[in-house]
């Protein structure tokens, strides 16, 4: 188990294939899966391809997102991270670092999301040298935001992707 950082709660790690049960539970939940712009996973095989899908970012980027566990109990709560985005282009952009969370519905309303964020902020900047990390959240999707926002993030404009309305936000260590 590769740790990547830790806060006063929190561990984050690499994903493991051994986080399939709480990929399963995240993922198949229709609430949790509302504003992914995907609908909710039906079976483990799905929940499978999506942990070596982000295992893969670790070979191709050397980082991607996280297992967000809880320090206390290994409870899996979700993932969090940074990564360059390459494969899509969002608002106009097609290489941009992004940082995305998502958290399964039992763990929501605790801080876990912003704190797991804050930390992998930072680390984007300070250790992975990053000049500038962005986000985008449905517009629907308050709670998303205001993380992004009490994290440091600055909402700068709406697009449309895929018929639906997202929200651009971002940071820049830049003048």
């Amino acid at each position: 188990m590769k740790i990547i950082l830790e806060t006063l709660r929190l561990i984050l790690r690499e994903v493991e294939e051994s986080d399939l049960e709480g990929f399963f539970e995240m993922d198949s939940d229709p609430e949790v899966a509302r504003y992914v712009g995907a609908p909710p996973v039906q079976h483990r095989q799905e929940s499978l391809e999506i942990i070596r899908f982000v295992r893969s970012h670790y070979i191709l980027y050397g980082m991607g997102r996280w297992a967000v566990v809880l320090k206390e109990t290994g409870e899996f709560l979700g993932w969090c991270g940074v990564r360059p985005m390459r494969e899509m282009k969002v608002n106009g952009r097609t290489d941009f670092v992004d940082i995305s969370f998502r958290f399964t519905r039992r763990y929501w309303g605790k801080g876990y999301a912003t704190e797991a964020a804050k930390a992998a902020l930072d680390y984007g900047f300070q250790v992975l040298g990053y000049t500038e990390i962005c986000s985008f959240a449905d517009i629907r999707n308050v709670a998303s935001q205001r993380v992004l926002e009490k994290i440091g993030l600055k909402r700068k404009n709406e697009f449309e992707l895929e018929g639906d309305t997202l929200v651009w936000f971002e940071k820049s260590l830049l003048l």
